[in-house]
């Protein structure tokens, strides 16, 4: 195993994730999208906005373009499929990020504007930083979806042979 290949893995499962996700979306008018739902962020919209944005900050930070987070933040995005596709693009974004990883990468430190001043970071902690983000807003955005009464998308068959749902397969032989 290269010392790359974790994190393609994860980047990858990262997108399948994502995109399983918003499939699920479909179906919910804007309404139910922009409802108030319990969890962090008070709806499935600011949620995934969240993950999007975050997304942006790290992976621009990754790349060697840091900039904070306010700069970022833009209007929040309120129709699924335009915030889909815009997660689409960050999700390609670090998955080629990913690949293009070595060890002397993921020894290196990337420039992280703060509220409170500039941080170095280190590249391998950022990104286990960025998935578990990622992880732990999708399970929140799970809990709103049911809330919204539509059932939530598996979101954990991935990396295993055993249980591995087709659409994970196809991530996998992409």
């Amino acid at each position: 195993m290269t010392a790359s290949q974790p994190y393609v893995m994860m980047a990858i499962n990262n997108a399948w994730a994502n995109e399983t996700l918003y499939a699920a979306l479909t179906g919910l008018t804007k309404a139910d999208f922009t409802a108030h739902r319990p969890g962090f962020f008070p709806s499935l919209c600011a949620t995934m906005n969240h993950i999007l944005l975050v997304d942006r900050y790290y992976i621009g930070a990754l790349e060697g373009q840091g900039r904070p987070y306010q700069e970022i933040a833009g209007p929040e995005i309120t129709d699924p499929f335009a915030l889909a596709a815009a997660q689409q693009i960050e999700d390609a974004r670090l998955i080629a990020f990913c690949r293009r990883l070595d060890a002397g990468i993921l020894d290196e430190t990337r420039t992280t504007p703060r509220k409170d001043g500039v941080l170095e970071e280190n590249v391998a902690a950022l990104l286990l930083h960025l998935f578990q983000h990622q992880v732990h807003h999708r399970g929140q955005a799970h809990v709103q979806l049911q809330d919204a009464g539509k059932p939530p998308p598996q979101l954990d068959d991935f990396h295993l042979e055993f249980g591995r749902v087709e659409s994970a397969r196809a991530w996998l032989e992409r």
